[in-house]
């Protein structure tokens, strides 16, 4: 038989569904997918499911509602002061993974050099490779997530015709720097580069830190695509509504990408999405505040057995270096000794790597339930430590007793 195509014959099931498989075969802690354990409001979902009654359910506009494309440009002027014309400029799409694939198809020919900043979301490089695109490499290094600016300008050729920016960053948690953006969008503008910017964790930040979109940046309104995530910004992963944003030019021929990938998304999840993207300032920093706290409490939990805990400032994750656990093994061997030994699913952080991975770093997710993290970090304990977790259970056991015997004394 003649070959399918090789970009994907062969390619391994992503990282994400081979540790989740594990999970279940497993009865494991699922800290690997990053997905939140519970559904997002319910005022957005109830919208939603409202509007499927009521319908209509027949195809929407290519380009989406235009009661969410209005509700996409009316967030970027009262998040970060960004004009957007939402006839021209917004486009709706199933998914954030629909817009990247629709904005390389759309601005990349073969033999075009990419940009890819390291580690990196794993659909780009398959993505960038089936449109004839040359990955270009920089990275972001632990501990600190610094990048070398130094790289970067090298990187930058005559055949550069994009940068994909993942910002704030999976798996790293790393949100860029002011001096970091602007360099960027200098280097963009001096080689006639489009930014593709993946800013799907956009209302993920924390300390304090706000989001500065690319498109901000001087001579940067005209070469910019921004792609938002309802699934992101919602918690609700499951509905697959995206959204880009981008100057007519650009949108345009991304739009006819879009019009032969998907043609469309659920009119019901667009209304609700709409909704949801006009609720007041206090959801967006609620929402924040509360994964902010789940970081601070798994972190401090995880630097308490030994993993070398990296700065997380922004999106679901944390990445943690497993060099000081003494453990036999690179990550992805370490991932699979801890789902099939202690009960908790990670992902190797080399999965986020083209070549020459760092060999000792995990990423662990920590959008869930409190008592969901509590019992993840009990079966590291109990895995790392099992001295001083059964020392722990029978001081309990002893306690226990103790007030029993009280009470009926």
């Amino acid at each position: 038989m003649k070959p399918t195509n090789p970009v994907f014959t062969g390619l391994e099931t992503t990282i994400f569904e081979t540790m989740s498989r594990l999970a279940i075969a497993n009865k494991a802690v699922n800290l690997g997918q990053g997905f939140p354990d519970v559904d997002g409001p319910e005022d957005v979902r109830r919208t939603a499911a409202e509007a499927l009654i009521d319908g209509p359910n027949q195809y929407p506009p290519m380009l989406g509602l235009p009661e969410l494309r209005q509700a996409v440009a009316a967030s970027a002027k009262r998040f970060y002061d960004l004009d957007v014309d939402w006839q021209s400029e917004v486009m709706v799409t199933s998914g954030a993974t629909e817009a990247l694939a629709d904005c390389l198809l759309a601005l990349m020919e073969p033999g075009d050099e990419v940009i890819l900043i390291e580690p990196l979301y794993d659909c780009y490089l398959p993505m960038v490779r089936r449109t004839g695109g040359i990955p270009v490499r920089v990275r972001v290094t632990p501990p600190s997530w610094s990048l070398d600016l130094d790289a970067l300008e090298k990187a930058f050729t005559e055949n550069t015709k994009v940068i994909l920016l993942n910002n704030p960053m999976n798996p790293a948690g790393k949100v860029f720097s002011e001096a970091e953006l602007a360099r960027i969008a200098e280097l963009c503008v001096e080689h006639d580069v489009f930014a593709i910017c993946d800013e799907v964790y956009e209302h993920l930040l924390f300390d304090g830190k706000r989001h500065r979109p690319l498109m901000s940046f001087p001579g940067m309104r005209e070469r910019t695509v921004r792609i938002g995530s309802a699934g992101k910004t919602f918690s609700l992963t499951g509905w697959k509504v995206g959204y880009i944003t981008g100057a007519p030019k650009l949108l345009d021929p991304i739009a006819k990408a879009h019009q032969y990938v998907t043609f469309t998304t659920p009119p019901n999840l667009q209304k609700a999405v709409a909704y949801g993207l006009g609720k007041d300032d206090g959801y967006f920093t609620g929402l924040s505040a509360e994964l902010q706290a789940k970081r601070d409490v798994f972190a401090a939990g995880l630097a308490e057995l030994g993993f070398g805990v990296l700065p997380c400032e922004g999106t679901y994750f944390l990445t943690c270096d497993v060099a000081p656990l003494g453990l036999a093994g690179r990550d992805t061997e370490i991932c699979r000794r801890m789902v099939e030994e202690a009960g908790v699913a990670a992902v190797p952080v080399s999965a986020f790597y083209i070549a020459d991975a760092p060999p000792n770093y995990v990423r662990f997710c920590f959008c869930k339930k409190d008592e969901v993290l509590a019992e993840a970090l009990a079966r590291l304990r109990t895995w790392l430590k099992p001295e001083s977790a059964a020392a722990g259970a029978a001081a309990g056991a002893a306690a226990g007793a103790a007030t029993g015997a009280a009470a009926h004394g």
